[in-house]
């Protein structure tokens, strides 16, 4: 581990050094990132590249068809958050774990089941 992380991750918490904290909740963002897609990869080897390719898509157009198939304007809109989060984060992990993510946010804007709040509800569901 680089020497700037253990010092941050070394800090004295009950010190009020807010931007040490940021830092540090920074850093275990990316440690918890990092040993997830570790596990993944444990999990889920790299395959040599067999037979046909997907074909390639844009995230605007994921974000289109999964707007249109939510069924509601507010998991439409839900939609459009979980792709942005997805494509931020699509860089530090494995195409293959990217495309598990992909289904996983399809399956819950299919889930008949789940409603999402109300703009200005404080309850979850």
């Amino acid at each position: 581990m680089a020497d700037w992380m253990k010092a941050l991750l070394e800090v004295d918490p009950s010190q009020p050094d807010w931007e040490g904290q940021e830092q540090r909740a920074a850093v275990n963002r990316v440690m918890r990132l990092g040993q997830e897609v570790d596990a993944f990869q444990a999990r889920w080897p790299e395959m040599r590249a067999e037979g046909l390719q997907a074909p390639g898509f844009t995230w605007s157009q994921l974000e289109r068809q999964l707007a249109d198939l939510a069924g509601c304007p507010a998991k439409a809109a839900m939609a459009r958050d979980l792709v942005s989060a997805t494509a931020k984060m699509s860089h530090f992990k494995p195409p293959e774990m990217v495309l598990r993510e992909i289904l996983c946010m399809t399956w819950a804007l299919l889930d008949e089941g789940f409603q999402p709040p109300q703009e200005g509800s404080a309850e979850m569901p």
